[in-house]
């Protein structure tokens, strides 16, 4: 009971505009900078670089949502673009994940599409690929279909699904072969929507992954539970799927003997980094995940 409560107050500050505006101004505390690489490019591209030399591969993430001006959603195209422009001059093995609140989906969706479209050019010509990150429910469906009328020009976008909405295994039948990152979710959605028990989004999750996997479609396994970890290597084997159609996934600061000891075993491990100063909400909602990761925050905050 504790642990649902201290996970929905995580849930509530985590979309609140007054502490998401404050933590700007406070910098990256509370444990933050162990699960958010710095707030700039430039500390992003120098943890991609020291993960990459030791055989992971990555993602980057400019933090930052639910944006409420067109000036907000240009600038955040435009470092999504730096963003991409840094990788390919650095020469990192890294994909960019974005989501497009930030771009300016609750603003105008034609206005957040050509925004999209600006970053998939970019990514194109330096052929690399851009998830665009699952948000709310609420946002679930529109995402799908920008989704859709993108992949009418661009190879090189593809999307996440959430094991807890209710909706998942039908959309990842009608997303086959489309490269898809596999969660359990992190937002808080209702009863009408999504599983609320632990176990039930486990074996949808479970389900989800197989379904994808025998379809012959790229899939990334973005989990940190063992549990699942083992349950893919042993069905992948057994159904001789070839380690080059999946990847497993991870969070920057979890985990990370796991993360080690993924590449050592041969297989593909990319670690999901967020940078910038938008922070607050994606630290919440790590908090929310798992009682644990409270304790890890603490930790962090103490040994300043």
């Amino acid at each position: 009971m504790l642990a649902e409560v201290s996970k929905n107050v995580f849930l509530f500050a985590s979309q609140s505009k007054g502490l998401n505006k404050a933590a700007k101004k406070w910098g990256l505390r509370f444990g933050a900078s162990q699960v958010v690489a710095g707030d700039t490019i430039e500390s992003a591209v120098k943890k991609v670089q020291e993960l990459n030399k030791k055989g992971l591969v990555c993602t980057l993430d400019h933090l930052g949502e639910f944006v409420s001006s067109r000036e907000e959603a240009t600038e955040a195209t435009e470092y999504n673009v730096k963003t991409l422009e840094a990788i390919a001059k650095a020469g990192l093995n890294s994909n960019l994940s974005v989501k497009m609140t930030q771009l300016g989906l609750d603003i105008d969706r034609d206005f957040c599409v050509r925004n999209m479209c600006r970053i998939l050019d970019t990514a194109k010509k330096h052929n690399n690929f851009v998830r665009i990150d699952m948000e709310d429910h609420a946002h679930c469906q529109i995402t799908l279909d920008i989704l859709s009328e993108l992949r009418q020009t661009y190879d090189n976008v593809g999307t996440v699904i959430q094991a807890y909405l209710f909706r998942a295994h039908q959309d990842v039948k009608e997303l086959k072969g489309i490269p898809l990152r596999l969660v359990k979710g992190a937002y808080k959605e209702s009863s009408e929507v999504a599983y609320q028990e632990k176990e039930k989004v486990d074996e949808n999750y479970i389900r989800i992954i197989e379904e994808h996997l025998l379809s012959g479609s790229y899939t990334a396994i973005a989990s940190h539970d063992h549990h699942i970890i083992k349950k893919v290597k042993e069905f992948t084997q057994k159904n001789n799927i070839p380690r080059d159609q999946f990847e497993f996934q991870m969070l920057y600061g979890f985990r990370t003997d796991i993360q080690l000891s993924l590449v050592q075993e041969g297989y593909k491990m990319r670690v999901y980094i967020p940078f910038g100063n938008d922070w607050f909400g994606y630290f919440m909602r790590r908090l929310a995940e798992r009682p644990q990761n409270v304790a890890f925050a603490l930790k962090g905050l103490f040994s300043k």
